[in-house]
């Protein structure tokens, strides 16, 4: 079990990396937009159009890169949604459980779904290297790559984490499996 608990971290270290680099983009995607909204702005004052919709789609594109990069380290942190009106009352243990079963149970089969389902919109779109539909938009076909990316990843995170809840479950310690994510630790109660 410590090589795969080893296994684990090795996943949450590369979809951190990831995600402190998309980070990055939401600072992109504020200038972005600021100098969309100047130039649309005094296009107006001009009587010219100064702006495009490639400015828009690039705000959207950006915003996208954020949320599907950012996703597995998310989960990893305990971000996601999840039903805490019911799991506050509940023990570390039961937690553990419904963790485990969602996470085996739903969202295991949701990123296998979404990474099979994607394959044919993905070649599609890569094969007729697919514009946007909007005048001065911009290629949509390398945003769609992402996805089935951002899914795989997604992915792994989470059969890291089904895998720590199983160590638990089996008697490893919570501090054990948790030992490099001390915020975890202040989450579960140990």
């Amino acid at each position: 079990m410590a090589g795969l608990l080893a296994a684990c971290d090795r996943i949450d270290a590369a979809c951190r990396r990831i995600a402190n680099a998309s980070a990055w983009l939401t600072a992109v995607m504020v200038v972005v937009a600021a100098v969309n909204a100047v130039l649309r702005y005094g296009g107006r004052a001009l009587g010219e159009n100064l702006s495009s919709n490639a400015w828009l789609e690039l705000q959207w594109y950006l915003f996208s890169l954020v949320f599907l990069l950012g996703a597995p380290h998310a989960l990893r942190r305990g971000g996601h949604v999840r039903v805490d009106v019911l799991l506050e009352r509940w023990g570390p243990r039961a937690r553990l459980w419904v963790d485990l079963i969602g996470g085996v149970g739903l969202l295991i089969p949701f990123c296998v779904f979404a990474i099979w389902n994607s394959h044919e919109f993905v070649v599609d779109s890569v094969a007729t290297l697919e514009q946007s539909p909007d005048p001065g938009g911009l290629p949509r076909w390398p945003l769609k790559l992402v996805v089935p990316l951002a899914f795989g990843l997604l992915l792994l995170q989470a059969v890291a984490e089904v895998l720590r809840r199983v160590a638990v479950l089996r008697g490893a310690p919570l501090e054990a499996t948790l030992a490099n994510h001390p915020e975890d630790l202040e989450r579960e109660g140990a």
